[in-house]
């Protein structure tokens, strides 16, 4: 539901009905903000703006904040699922963000394959989400005494106060690159002292002329983005509410 009260096609469509129902009884400077506003929902729907907000959210991960942190743990967020799984190998109820953080999280993985890999994340159903990507990650070469898993968590930041107290403050957080400052700020809230790795960017700098035009893939990216963008705002408050702990086991 909150994905859809942050489109800008729903918006549109409200904005659309309120105008045309009402558009005979509107004064002419309140015709001209309805106009106005209709333009602004039509350039939000397209790359331009679209790549705009993504960017905006992937510049506000610290530089300092990549990963120099050999041998600490490695947590990667799941990122959802899209429809039920039937069991725990049932990889195509996998979504796309699901797939690219753990891909990004193996690879990281790889080069310092005496790490922890720790999957976060549970969901709505039996069978977790964090469950069918450790099942992928095993398929990918993990050893089961690498891995470990996090299924109580519903969101992001239930993942990082979940694991509070049972891994070092010092650990290395994957997910995707628009989701990162977000997560910082959940583990950081959490006692965490994280540094990330962007499994994957949403990011595409401008190209031709489709760039300035309405698409579906845009419509897409940047309700994705407004859904970022609203969730650093709650989880901000939390953080004013939320005493610091040191994580350390």
């Amino acid at each position: 539901m909150s994905h859809l009260l942050l489109s800008p096609m729903t918006w549109g469509l409200l904005l659309g009905a309120l105008l045309w129902l009402t558009w005979s009884r509107l004064w002419a400077p309140v015709r001209a903000l309805g106009i106005v506003l209709m333009f602004a929902v039509l350039v939000l729907c397209t790359p331009l703006a679209a790549n705009a907000l993504i960017g905006d959210l992937e510049s506000r991960i610290p530089a300092k904040a990549h990963c120099v942190a050999p041998g600490a743990p490695i947590v990667v967020l799941a990122g959802g699922l899209d429809g039920e799984p039937r069991a725990d190998d049932d990889y195509a109820a996998l979504t796309q963000a699901s797939w690219r953080r753990l891909r990004g999280a193996v690879e990281l993985w790889r080069t310092d394959p005496g790490s922890q890999l720790v999957i976060a994340g549970g969901g709505p159903f039996q069978v977790k989400e964090a469950s069918v990507m450790a099942r992928l990650a095993r398929d990918w070469g993990v050893p089961e005494s690498a891995l470990r898993t996090e299924t109580a968590s519903t969101t992001t930041w239930e993942s990082a106060f979940a694991l509070r107290g049972t891994l070092p403050a010092r650990m290395r957080l994957v997910s995707s690159a628009a989701h990162l400052p977000r997560a910082l700020l959940s583990f950081r809230s959490a006692g965490f002292d994280p540094c990330v790795y962007a499994s994957d960017s949403d990011y595409v700098p401008m190209g031709s002329v489709g760039y300035f035009l309405p698409q579906v893939s845009a419509v897409a990216k940047t309700q994705s983005a407004l859904y970022e963008l609203a969730g650093m705002i709650q989880y901000r408050m939390r953080a004013r509410e939320t005493v610091p702990v040191t994580a350390t086991r």
